[in-house]
């Protein structure tokens, strides 16, 4: 890095630090020491509209009041004398009305009573009008109409000012604003700017100065929206107050449009927007001085330009719409994504120190442990044979050692064997006077000790299905904490490449997001405008950026918009390089209804498609219900993304610990990764399975336990690849094990299997169901299920095709 860079970077830091002490600065003095609220409170004092019309003082008050502002007696003070340069009439008014309302307030212990500060208001601000009116002359029809006006507006100021204040507090929690809020703030600042009415600065009226500066400062920042909608609030409470300034609203309204229009030219083109506004109202409008008018936006322009922009950038955070806005959203949404994840990170540690503390304490016993429980074992025999025996001081105090090993041979012959060799009973019978009641007495103990040994080998393979659940859980949130972190990558030469061939398809692309390019994981989301959406994203962008990556992919989700020429959203992701069509068959034992046969096809996400065959011990529906128990298991298991292993280790425990009866069920399950066409079995008691390859049948077997005949269970997969044509045939015991007049039935379904014309999964399922019944003459000895699927290659619905767009390199 060059020293003339870096020397920019530290002038740029210095910089943005003044603009920061500037910004903490203003806020000291204008928030914090209450100075904005001062000025708001002496220009409110004197803003009235329709000539007699003033509720904005006391709505000021009572909000100031209902919010716990401090240094409220300074503020009652400033309106009065803002009243005052009014004129002595409205000073009367805004004290009378003002001590009112506090002597109502005597009876109002808690503020947040909104109801009884509303009422307050309405009273105080109509029976004072009542009173000055009632003191000059007899008041009339229309002075009773203007009095009503007065408190419903006050009323309605008040609601406004209550929205309002909050927002100008120095620490706000949420920074955006919602339209509602920004209408309460306009309305404020508007019947602020009518308190500068009469003042004039060599002809300059300061109200047209300021608003003018406002709508085009929030039309640079907010843009033509917000920027239209500001001219109209402003002008609209203006004109209100001097009923000669209508155009003013006019002039407002097309300059803020103007300004928001042109906002890409920055302030240059904001102020343009408002210097072309006030000519084309001033020439065709009803001002009588262009020249005035255009002096008070030349004003307003020259302290647009004063204002740094890095505030109006500021100010910009807080409008929806705008890209600052956006920014903040972003970043508030990767706080609380950052937050989140942290938590799943936390839980998924404390679920792994779980199953590692399951794990150490299921550890195999030590050395330690072997003499701990010998120890106690010859305890217990000791105390029911020497004890009270005359040669205990010769066995345990003289020959401790003799003594300790001979028992512990025969501790450990009787555990293993149940039974002593002649040799060891002549050694001890020689050692021992009372031989025979010891041994006697141990073997008692073994079977208890053996019984105990049972026992703790239980807890042990509880222990361990446990903290293989545990671990399966912690592995689950781990990558799901992974998964939310995923930030979004720089591909730059693929965006350049994709926006490039956009271009050349005349598609207009708004936004280009690449998350993942890794081959057979690729997230990708867009953003266009589309004027008549014919299906452009499947058969134009797919095909093109599949060209542009050399991998196939598809669109995965489309959110079209409903009107021409709006934005919609594209995502897009790898297509499955292959594909599964799948085929079943079933009969129930004797052709009956029911069968205790349960079958599932399901895709498990990322790319990896399940088949699961159980078969419930026995028949009709207790078997029936078992093996859909197992199914219903396995898949919301698998599905939650433990792996397959666990799961089937959690289904084992659940059906071996949940009932007293024998529940036995037997598994067979596959899974094919459609990316790679890789093959999982996990056998657990079921029948052999079968892939034909052409001419080739191919026997796929395992030797595993049915599910719930022991607690813990040892599974071996069988792994495998497929080829594109590849038809698995998977199958339960009814059908492998039924033909009883074959005598090897592997061979005679490898031969069925083989013989196969067709390559359909349906009808090759059929047609293995049925030979097996004609075989039989019609008898079905057992449930039948019949599984058959297979795999080809996906091919995409439009072929791709490349533009003329030249590669980034």
């Amino acid at each position: 890095m060059s020293e003339a860079v870096k020397m920019n970077r530290v002038l740029e830091r210095r910089k943005q630090s003044n603009e920061w002490s500037i910004i903490k600065l203003f806020q000291f003095i204008f928030i914090e020491k209450k100075v904005f609220l001062f000025i708001i409170a002496l220009l409110l004092g004197r803003a009235v509209i329709l000539y007699n019309i003033s509720p904005f003082a006391l709505a000021f008050l009572a909000t100031a009041w209902s919010t716990r502002q401090k240094r409220m007696m300074a503020l009652v003070v400033l309106t009065f004398i803002g009243a005052v340069t009014f004129s002595v009439g409205q000073g009367t008014f805004v004290l009378l009305s003002s001590i009112l309302f506090f002597i109502f307030t005597r009876f109002l212990h808690d503020r947040s009573h909104i109801k009884f500060i509303i009422l307050f208001v309405f009273l105080s601000t109509v029976l004072t009008r009542i009173f000055l009116l009632s003191i000059v002359n007899e008041i009339t029809i229309f002075d009773w109409m203007n009095i009503f006006i007065e408190g419903t507006l006050a009323i309605v100021l008040l609601l406004i000012f209550m929205q309002s204040f909050p927002l100008l507090a120095h620490k706000r929690y949420q920074p955006a604003l919602k339209s509602e809020e920004i209408i309460c703030l306009l309305i404020l600042f508007a019947s602020v700017l009518t308190g500068l009415i009469g003042w004039n600065i060599y002809g300059i009226a300061l109200e047209n100065v300021f608003s003018r500066y406002i709508v085009v400062a929030i039309a640079f920042v907010g843009g033509a929206a917000i920027g239209s909608t500001v001219g109209v609030v402003t002008g609209l409470v203006l004109s209100l107050a001097n009923v000669l300034n209508v155009y003013e609203m006019s002039l407002l309204a097309f300059s803020g449009l103007l300004g928001g229009l042109l906002q890409e030219g920055k302030k240059h083109g904001a102020s343009l927007g408002l210097l072309v506004g006030t000519v084309l109202i001033g020439v065709y409008g009803e001002t009588t001085n262009l020249t005035v008018t255009l002096a008070e936006s030349g004003v307003a322009i020259l302290l647009f330009y004063a204002t740094p922009t890095s505030w109006l950038h500021n100010v910009s955070k807080y409008i929806p719409g705008t890209n600052e806005y956006t920014f903040e959203e972003r970043k508030y949404l990767q706080k609380i994504r950052d937050v989140t994840a942290q938590r799943v990170e936390q839980f998924s540690s404390v679920f792994a120190a779980l199953s590692d503390s399951f794990i150490q304490s299921t550890e195999a016993t030590d050395d330690k442990e072997h003499i701990q429980e010998t120890d106690y074992f010859l305890s217990k025999v000791t105390e029911k044979s020497c004890q009270q025996c005359f040669m205990k001081k010769r066995c345990w105090q003289n020959n401790f050692n003799t003594t300790y090993s001979l028992m512990e041979d025969i501790k450990e012959s009787l555990l293993v064997t149940d039974k002593l060799t002649p040799a060891q009973t002549n050694e001890f019978e020689n050692y021992c006077v009372k031989a025979k009641k010891v041994i006697d007495i141990m073997d008692k103990e073994v079977d208890l000790l053996k019984v105990n040994k049972h026992l703790k080998k239980q807890v042990s393979e509880s222990k361990k299905i446990v903290a293989d659940q545990l671990q399966g859980v912690s592995d689950v949130m781990d990558s799901f904490a992974k998964e939310m972190m995923q930030e979004r990558k720089r591909h730059e030469k693929q965006e350049i490449q994709i926006i490039r061939a956009m271009k050349q398809l005349d598609i207009q692309l708004e936004k280009l997001e690449i998350y993942q390019l890794e081959k057979g994981n690729v997230d990708i989301s867009m953003s266009v405008v589309f004027y008549d959406y014919h299906g452009e994203g499947p058969k134009i962008i797919a095909p093109v950026i599949t060209d542009i990556l050399d991998e196939t992919v598809v669109v995965i989700e489309e959110d079209i918009s409903p009107f021409p020429n709006g934005v919609s959203f594209l995502t897009l992701g790898s297509a499955q390089r292959y594909q599964v069509e799948t085929g079943f068959a079933l009969a129930a034992r004797g052709g009956g209804l029911i069968s205790g046969d349960s079958h599932t096809m399901m895709e498990l996400g990322k790319g990896k498609f399940a088949i699961a065959i159980s078969d419930g011990m026995g028949n009709g529906l207790r078997a029936k219900e078992e093996s859909r128990e197992t199914l219903r298991l396995l898949e919301q298991i698998l599905q939650s993304g433990i792996s397959e292993q666990v799961a089937i280790k959690s289904i084992n425990s659940i059906l071996a610990l949940r009932t007293t009866d024998e529940v036995f069920a037997t598994l067979d399950l596959a899974i094919i990764n459609l990316h790679n066409a890789t093959l999982r079995f996990l056998k657990i008691g079921s029948s052999p399975s079968f892939i034909k390859r052409g001419n080739e049948v191919i026997q796929l077997a395992g030797n595993n336990l049915p599910i719930g005949i022991i607690e813990h269970v040892e599974l071996d997969t069988v792994s495998t690849t497929l080829k594109a044509g590849d038809v698995l045939v998977m199958m339960s015991d009814g059908l492998f094990d039924g033909p009883k007049h074959v005598v090897h039935n592997d061979i005679w379904l490898e031969r069925k299997i083989r013989e196969m014309e067709t390559d359909e999964p349906q009808e090759i399922a059929d047609l293995l169901l049925e030979e097996f019944v004609r075989g039989e003459l019609g008898v079905i000895h057992d449930d039948i299920t019949v599984v058959v699927a297979k795999i080809t290659h996906q091919k995409p619905q439009w072929a791709t095709f490349s533009v003329t767009a030249p590669k980034a390199t």
